[in-house]
């Protein structure tokens, strides 16, 4: 068995059930390397998560990135993965140089950059995956996009997720199944205030005692405090931070409705499945890949993108049929187990180096 090295700009938690079973599984066969921080301050490093530190050098106001500790890794005859991400300037050395020595080398990541397979600038990108050996998609859809246009490439599909199935299951709760809940960055970009805003705007027309949960840390958490005392909205919209443990998650999803996605939706929506909590997704974004997952009426809803009022109707509608997707949970869960487990992603890791 071929030793598997995966080199990452950070290990946030949730990446941790993912990272733990290819290290239980791979033992010493397997390495993880990461920096600290990602491009975006607000991803950290789990310290819990069992990795060797190399350091994170940012350019050009953290547009572009080169990482050391990482180049006798270019020599070594192992299974080397990288983030397919053409900013990390230190990968372009890496992958040239195991190329021309032979090494595999697999590049991870989104097929496309945010602007879509039509960007201008995807030449640039696909330099980059032509000198990869194999290439590592977060979605079955983006792995057809891409054989398509890379016929002769070897592509495959792990399918994003951040739970196990053994911890997807339903949970009894005896109170009024009535809360939203957002999880994720409180940045500008998941245009956070809009959501915030929308449901000030809504709550007379939400049943009583209708709470907003925000989970998450960023740059928008002070204007958001602004915003609830200003309005005197405390206790109405709540603000718990970042939550990275299970079953403090659990804990609230559980007494949610809905989640909601008011920017680009991405692992978002795979981790709401997984505790069987319908979404309500932004209809006109670039949203992630993640977005295979929705299924109109049967695991999520859509709302015309930055209209109020389009979201609190569509939101009140899915009140008056509380009853249909309370009981489609068990459904929601079993489809997320079948298609987003954190074992199923990492299996197709473990089949690189099995037997080699």
């Amino acid at each position: 068995m071929k030793k598997l090295v995966i080199i990452q700009v950070a290990t946030p938690d949730y990446r941790a059930e993912f990272f733990s079973y290819l290290r239980n599984y791979l033992s010493i066969n397997f390495e993880l390397y990461s920096g600290d921080m990602y491009f975006e301050k607000s991803i950290t490093s789990d310290s819990l998560i069992k990795r060797i530190k190399i350091k994170n050098h940012y350019l050009f106001n953290r547009k572009l990135l080169f990482q050391t500790g990482v180049f006798h890794l270019i020599f070594n005859d192992i299974i080397l993965i990288l983030e397919l991400n053409p900013r990390i300037l230190s990968n372009w050395l890496i992958l040239f140089f195991r190329k021309i020595m032979g090494r595999e080398t697999i590049l991870w990541g989104h097929a496309w950059s945010r602007k879509g397979k039509e960007s201008k600038t995807d030449w640039f990108r696909n330099i980059m995956r032509t000198m990869a050996s194999s290439i590592i998609v977060y979605t079955n859809s983006q792995k057809k996009e891409l054989q398509k246009r890379m016929p002769s490439k070897n592509i495959l599909a792990a399918p994003n997720a951040v739970l196990k199935a053994s911890k997807m299951q339903t949970h009894e709760f005896n109170g009024d199944l009535i809360n939203i809940i957002y999880v994720g960055r409180l940045t500008i970009e998941k245009k956070i205030m809009f959501l915030v805003k929308a449901f000030h705007k809504g709550l007379s027309k939400f049943p009583k005692g209708t709470k907003l949960f925000l989970v998450g840390k960023g740059s928008e958490r002070k204007r958001i405090e602004a915003y609830i005392k200003e309005h005197n909205l405390g206790g109405k919209i709540i603000i718990k931070g970042h939550i990275g443990g299970y079953s403090d998650l659990k804990d609230l999803y559980n007494i949610s409705f809905f989640s909601a996605s008011p920017g680009y939706a991405g692992l978002s929506i795979t981790q709401s499945f997984g505790f069987g909590v319908p979404i309500l997704v932004s209809k006109n974004e670039k949203h992630s890949p993640e977005i295979e997952a929705v299924v109109p009426n049967k695991n999520a809803l859509f709302y015309e993108t930055d209209n109020y009022d389009n979201f609190i109707e569509v939101l009140q509608k899915a009140y008056l049929n509380k009853q249909y997707w309370s009981s489609r949970r068990p459904e929601i869960i079993k489809f997320c187990k079948e298609n987003y487990s954190t074992e199923s992603m990492a299996e197709v890791f473990i089949n690189l180096c099995v037997d080699r």
